[in-house]
């Protein structure tokens, strides 16, 4: 790709918090270091519940003023305030939807440094480079950005193609670990940085090896079924298909029982499609690929 393009995350909305006690606040909810953020850096997080499943992901910015922006997905940006509001309790910190702002992204080649009208709010996505920048703002500024107007598919398939997961595609919010959805792997736990929600499951975790599914690149000759599809080995589920554009795709899959199969010549299956799995260049797990 060799043209910066951009897109209007039509899925995302925008929840403040501010607040002389927001960054200790938050430091003791979420996945990743809050003391990370600063203009121009973000941190890609989750709020999980007491046992270790995600329950939101988002990007936490900075406000620019002292306070924090979560570009976060829209259908669940009214239930994630509400979960903060909760755990405020005294906690001096205010959490507020931001309705007119708006999270695009720019990718491709992107220029640097980005000309930007005042206010705006950039930072590369915290991820994975490839992915580019992720822009705050209000809808009205979308058209000074740099770039031609690209389609949700085209970051889709950027985002499929370099395997990173997105939450309620290729996983299902309240059933997933944070090592399942590479929460581990795409920065987006902090192993060092003290307690949080859910810290105690998910550190033995990492530190036994334990996660025994993982979200993995799949592959095909033709084009690949729906999302939701059963991946299967031998006649036995072994996942689940999520995104998927042409015949590449995302998907939730036990590694042990893929190896397995792959072990023994048996082919997985996507519903009808035969698949082979791939590891990505930044992926620190084992991933079976070909039979010994």
């Amino acid at each position: 790709m060799s043209h910066c393009q951009k897109l209007l995350l039509d899925d995302r909305a925008v929840i403040a918090v501010s607040g002389e006690d927001a960054s200790h606040f938050l430091q003791g909810l979420v996945t990743s270091n809050i003391t990370h953020v600063s203009d121009g850096t973000a941190i890609y997080a989750a709020l999980l519940i007491p046992q270790g499943k995600i329950l939101f992901d988002f990007f936490i910015a900075s406000d620019g003023k002292g306070g924090y922006l979560f570009d976060c997905l829209a259908e669940q940006a009214a239930e994630l305030a509400k979960r903060l509001t909760f755990y405020k309790l005294r906690a001096k910190v205010e959490i507020a939807a931001r309705p007119e702002l708006r999270v695009a992204a720019l990718f491709g080649d992107v220029p640097e440094p980005l000309d930007l009208p005042d206010g705006v709010i950039a930072f590369p996505d915290p991820r994975l480079a490839a992915l580019g920048t992720r822009v705050i703002l209000d809808a009205d500024d979308f058209a000074a950005l740099p770039g031609e107007a690209a389609s949700q598919a085209d970051y889709d398939s950027l985002r499929i193609a370099h395997g990173v997961p997105a939450g309620g595609q290729d996983f299902q919010y309240g059933g997933t670990f944070p090592h399942e959805a590479l929460l581990d792997q795409l920065g987006g736990v902090d192993f060092t940085k003290g307690c949080f929600i859910g810290q105690e499951v998910v550190s033995r975790m990492e530190h036994r090896g334990t996660a025994r599914k993982r979200i993995v690149p799949v592959s095909a000759d033709a084009d690949l079924p729906e999302p939701g599809t059963e991946i299967s080995a031998d006649g036995a589920p072994i996942g689940t298909l999520g995104s998927v554009s042409g015949r590449s795709g995302l998907a939730l899959i036990r590694l042990d029982r893929a190896g397995d199969a792959i072990s023994k010549d048996k082919p997985l299956m996507a519903g009808d499609v035969a698949i082979s799995l791939a590891k990505p260049d930044w992926a620190r797990f084992a991933i079976p690929t070909e039979a010994a």
